[in-house]
C-alpha cells in the first residue's frame, strides 16, 4: 500500500461519474478526504470555496474546458498547487506535454491503485505551506526582487546572484534551512535565464521510493519492470532545454547518487529497460538542507557529486540572519490572509515587536504559519501580545524561562518592560545595521524617521551609536 499524507484534500474533476466514484473510493482508502467536480467550471468554483485542497486529479479530454486549459486556469490562482493529468494510452503526448506546461505528472487509464496512490502521495508531498493556503499574493508592492520579499543585505546579496548566475549552464547548489525559500530561488533562476519558455521540472528526491527513483529521473521502456505497460518519459526528459530542480538532493541514496553524476558529467542517460542513450539538455539546480560537505566526510554522499553540484552555490539566509525583513513578511502575510479570508486584521506595535526578536528555528515557513493561525483564531481587529502562541512568553522570544515573580510587577508590567527591552534591541541592532543611519534605520523598521526619534530618546539609545547629522 502506498503511504498516504493523512487529512489530504483531493480534488477529482471528471466527467464520466463512474471514473470519479472509482477515483474516490482509491482516494479515500489511501486516507485522502476526496471532493468531486464534474467539469472545469465547476471545479473552480470548489478551488475558491475549498482552499484547502492540496492536489487535484483531472481528465485531460472533457467537454467546454479540457485539463490543461483547466490547469493553466488554476495556476493563476494557485501556482503551486500540484495537478495530475488522467489520460488514455492514445493521448500520452499531449499528456506529456501538459507536464512539461505545468503539469505534476500523469496517470495512464485504466490506472494502477497503487501507481495512483504514490503519485498522489508525491504530489502532496511537493506542496509547499504556502500553496495550501489558498491564492498566490503579489509581492510587486513590497520590497525585494523576483518574487520574493526582503531588503536586508544577506537578501540583497542573493538578489545580485540571481541576476548573475541565471544565465549560465553550470550546475547551481542552493543550500540553506527547510523553510527559506530554496525553491524560490531555484524558480528565480529559471525565469530569469533564456530558458524561461522551456519547462522547469522539479523532483522531490525525498518524495520518491528508492525503487522508483531511477525511472522517475530517467523514465522506462515498455516492459521494464511489473506495472511498465507503456513506455513513459523521466524527469530529465521532460525539462530538455529547461531546467529541473532537484530538490533536497542530500535524501538521494548512495546508487542514485552514481547514476546523478553520470548525467553531469556526461550530459546522457538511459531510459530504464531501455539501450537507447539520450541526451540531456537541462540545466541542472539542486537544493538542500544538509551540510553536504559533512555528508561526504560522514561518506552519506558522494565527494565527486559535490564537487559536481556545488559548481555556483547560493546559500540563502534563516530569518533570523534577515531579522529586518521579518515585519515586511508579517506585513505581507497579513495582507495576504487578510485577502483570502475577507478580514481586516492587524498586528498591535508590541506583538511585531515579539515576532520580530523571535528566532524562528523553522524560518519563513514557521512565520507564515503562526501568523495564519493567530489570525484564524483572532478575537479582535488588533492582534495583542496575547494572541501569540506560547513559547513566544519563554526564552525563545527573549524572556527568561524562569518561572517570574509578578507580585510586585503584574503581567502588563512584565509584558510591558520585556517589550521595550525588545524594541531597544531591534532599533540598536537597525542601527548598527545602517552605520547609525536614523533615517535609513527608520525604512529598516517600517515606522517614520520621528517616530524612531522618539523611540530613540524615549529608551534611551546610545546616541554614539548615531551618525546621521539630522538625528
Amino acid at each position: 500500500m502506498a503511504a498516504s499524507t493523512p487529512f489530504s484534500t483531493i480534488l477529482v474533476v471528471d466527467d464520466e461519474p463512474n471514473l470519479r466514484t472509482v477515483l474516490k473510493a482509491s482516494i479515500t482508502r489511501g486516507g485522502h478526504e476526496c471532493l468531486l467536480a464534474r467539469d472545469g467550471f465547476e471545479a473552480l468554483t470548489i478551488l475558491e470555496e475549498y482552499p484547502e485542497i492540496t492536489a487535484m486529479i483531472t481528465d485531460l479530454k472533457m467537454p467546454r474546458m479540457n485539463g490543461v486549459q483547466l490547469m493553466k486556469r488554476v495556476h493563476q490562482r494557485r501556482p503551486d498547487l500540484p495537478i495530475i493529468i488522467l489520460t488514455a494510452f492514445g493521448s500520452i503526448n499531449n499528456a506529456v506535454e501538459a507536464v512539461k506546461a505545468g503539469a505534476f505528472d500523469y496517470i495512464e487509464k485504466p490506472f494502477d491503485k497503487e501507481h495512483l496512490l504514490n503519485t498522489l502521495a508525491r504530489a502532496v508531498a511537493s506542496c509547499d505551506a504556502s500553496a495550501r493556503r489558498g491564492p498566490g499574493r503579489d509581492t510587486a508592492q513590497y520590497p525585494g526582487q523576483h518574487g520574493m520579499i526582503g531588503r536586508s543585505e544577506p537578501m540583497e546579496r542573493v538578489f545580485r546572484l540571481i541576476d548573475r548566475l541565471a544565465d549560465t549552464p553550470s550546475t547551481i547548489l542552493i543550500s540553506g534551512e527547510s523553510g527559506t525559500g530554496k525553491e524560490l530561488v531555484a524558480k528565480a533562476l529559471h525565469q530569469t535565464s533564456g530558458r524561461s519558455e522551456a519547462p522547469f521540472i522539479r523532483v522531490n528526491c525525498a518524495a520518491i521510493p528508492e525503487n522508483l527513483l531511477e525511472s522517475e529521473f530517467f523514465g522506462h521502456e515498455e516492459g521494464a519492470f511489473t506495472g511498465a505497460t507503456h513506455a513513459k518519459p523521466g524527469r530529465f526528459e521532460l525539462a530538455q532545454g529547461g531546467t529541473i530542480l532537484l530538490d533536497e538532493v542530500g535524501e538521494l541514496p548512495f546508487p542514485m547518487q552514481a547514476k546523478l553524476l553520470r548525467v553531469l558529467q556526461e550530459n546522457e542517460y538511459e531510459r530504464v529497460g531501455g539501450i537507447v542513450t539520450l541526451k540531456s539538455d537541462a540545466r541542472v539546480i539542486a537544493s538542500t538542507n544538509k551540510d553536504l560537505k559533512a555528508e561526504t566526510q560522514a561518506g552519506t554522499f558522494r565527494e565527486d557529486l559535490f564537487y559536481r553540484l556545488n559548481v555556483l552555490p547560493i546559500e540563502l539566509p534563516a530569518l533570523r540572519e534577515r531579522p529586518g525583513d521579518i515585519p515586511l513578511l508579517c506585513e505581507y502575510f497579513v495582507d495576504g490572509f487578510n485577502t483570502a479570508h475577507g478580514t481586516t486584521h492587524s498586528l498591535a506595535p508590541q506583538t511585531g515587536s515579539l515576532l520580530a526578536a523571535h528566532s524562528w528555528p523553522g524560518n519563513i515557513r514557521e512565520l507564515e504559519n503562526t501568523l495564519e493561525r493567530m489570525l484564524l483564531l483572532a478575537e479582535t481587529e488588533e492582534l495583542p501580545p496575547a494572541a501569540l502562541p506560547a513559547e513566544f512568553l519563554t526564552a525563545r522570544a527573549g524572556v527568561p524561562e524562569r518561572r517570574m515573580d509578578l507580585s510586585d510587577s503584574g503581567l502588563k508590567e512584565v509584558v510591558r518592560r520585556e517589550t521595550s527591552r525588545i524594541e531597544r534591541d531591534l532599533i540598536s541592532q537597525a542601527l548598527d545595521t545602517t552605520s547609525g543611519n536614523v533615517t535609513k534605520a527608520a525604512g529598516l523598521l517600517r515606522i517614520s524617521r520621528k517616530g524612531l526619534q522618539n523611540k530613540i530618546r524615549e529608551l534611551h539609545i546610545r546616541e554614539d551609536l548615531l551618525t546621521d547629522t539630522e538625528s
